[in-house]
């Protein structure tokens, strides 16, 4: 019975190629650019959604505060997508993933700025909720997963509209009811642009009469009226004085 043959080895130029294959590994993204990718997203959603409910309070201030947070929003795009993944996409996607984003952004800012400030601002916040809810899905579908772009109008998109209009309703009811209350003006958030406390009642002398600062008729501080002259000497004073000390 013959003996079996043995395995004989692999090339040795295969060999060699096995390993060099398992040397090249995918290389890591940066920690540290991750890290700011990560961050520079929800901090610029934060001031987006900060700009967004105080934007009645300063127009100026906070339309610039909006803007800064959509540039700081639209750069962790560009690094999370492009730069840290070394892709480069064509024109056509960078404009359709930057403008996702930058709705996407303001969505999420609506939603989670009326959460936060509904108590604040209840007429304002019934409005941001559910229009925010609305503008985050969609922009997050035609960002994230724009192959399932027919979902928006799908089963999905129709219970997120549903959920919308009734936040809607039941929010400005709630808002109405607020407003309705004693003291209940919706702005219990302060801004330091209460008016400020009303002078204090000016006082009045002892004499139940009030007087102006300075003024001629008051007597100065610290002086009593003049006394009145002093009475004539009784006659037993002068019979005193006159007999010498004669009783």
């Amino acid at each position: 019975m013959p003996a079996p043959r043995r395995a004989e080895p692999a090339p040795y130029e295969s060999r060699t190629g096995g390993r060099r294959g398992r040397r090249r590994a995918p290389k890591r993204t940066p920690l540290l650019g991750d890290y700011l990718g990560y961050a520079a997203t929800f901090v610029g959603a934060g001031l987006i959604s900060g700009a967004i409910v105080h934007h009645p309070l300063d127009p100026t201030r906070y339309s610039l505060i909006a803007v800064i947070g959509a540039a700081v929003f639209l750069c962790a795009t560009i690094l999370n997508e492009f730069v840290l993944t070394r892709s480069r996409p064509g024109a056509a996607k960078v404009c359709g993933v930057v403008a996702a984003s930058l709705a996407l952004s303001f969505g999420i800012g609506m939603l989670s700025g009326g959460l936060q400030h509904f108590e604040d601002f209840p007429e304002r916040a019934a409005m941001l909720i559910p229009f925010g809810l609305a503008l985050s899905f969609v922009s997050y579908v035609l960002r994230h997963r724009p192959d399932r772009w027919r979902s928006i109008l799908g089963p999905a998109g129709i219970l997120v509209a549903v959920t919308a209009a009734v936040a809607f309703v039941g929010l400005k009811g709630i808002a109405q009811e607020m407003a309705a209350q004693p003291g209940g003006d919706g702005h219990g958030h302060s801004h330091g642009e209460e008016p400020a406390a009303e002078a204090e009642p000016k006082t009045t002398g002892t004499d139940g009469h009030r007087h102006e600062p300075g003024s001629s008729e008051s007597p100065a501080h610290g002086t009593t009226p003049s006394e009145e002259p002093a009475t004539a000497s009784s006659p037993a004073a002068d019979d005193h004085g006159d007999s010498g000390h004669s009783h």
